[in-house]
């Protein structure tokens, strides 16, 4: 779950999920941080305590991601054992595939496929394939409302990350705006039937879980 309800108090959302957790649910959560300003590492290192953070999500502008200082913030989040959440779209796969192979140690999980469109895909394809030829990416696919040609969209995110490395999300309630639960995953299934049962089983469930530590 990832929770962005005020960029000004970072901490606040988190120390209200925990407030709510009960039995275990939510079961893990992605905080937020700004990893460019002078209180990201006292930031960091509070979100990492609590016991369900796993990641730290930012939506870079343009540019940031080759930033000095930007990048001194990110080189924190694997000591602390926290992965990155990025959401950018596929004309900032560049500076992000740069970013992967400098930091091979950290995970960097590509939210919303890269925000393709349909206008778009020959260079999205090109983009979104550079950067998961680093071994330390991993893509959600969602956040395809927009987008008409869903099966192509979600066929090469699979190819190019391969089904270990993939996961479905609902994006929700966001992409209520544009289908419905049940419709956005009947498209995942009809879409991945040629799949075998064990990739499925990952796209769906497992690798969700060992991504985001789930059982532990």
């Amino acid at each position: 779950m990832e929770a962005e309800w005020d960029p000004r108090d970072p901490l606040g959302e988190m120390n209200f999920i925990a407030t709510l957790r009960k039995n275990g649910f939510p079961t893990v959560a992605i905080a937020q941080a700004w990893l460019h300003r002078d209180d990201c590492a006292a930031v960091l290192e509070a979100q990492a305590k609590h016991p369900f953070v796993r990641g730290i999500r930012h939506k870079p502008k343009p540019g940031m991601m080759d930033d000095p200082a930007w990048r001194a913030g990110f080189a924190r989040l694997q000591p602390l054992g926290l992965h990155f959440e990025l959401q950018a779209p596929w004309s900032q796969l560049e500076e992000a595939t740069r970013l992967a192979r400098d930091f091979p140690e950290t995970l960097i999980v590509l939210n919303h496929t890269g925000l393709p469109s349909d206008g778009a895909l020959p260079v999205w394809r090109k983009a979104l394939n550079a950067f998961a030829a680093c071994p330390n990416t991993a893509v959600k696919i969602s956040g395809l409302g927009n987008v008409v040609r869903k099966r192509d969209v979600i066929l090469t995110a699979i190819e190019f990350f391969g089904p270990q490395r993939a996961m479905f999300a609902s994006n929700f309630p966001v992409d209520s705006l544009r289908a419905s639960f049940d419709a956005i995953y009947s498209d995942f299934d009809r879409f991945t039937q040629s799949l075998s049962a064990a990739e499925r089983r990952g796209l769906f469930h497992d690798n969700a879980v060992r991504i985001y530590r789930m059982d532990s």
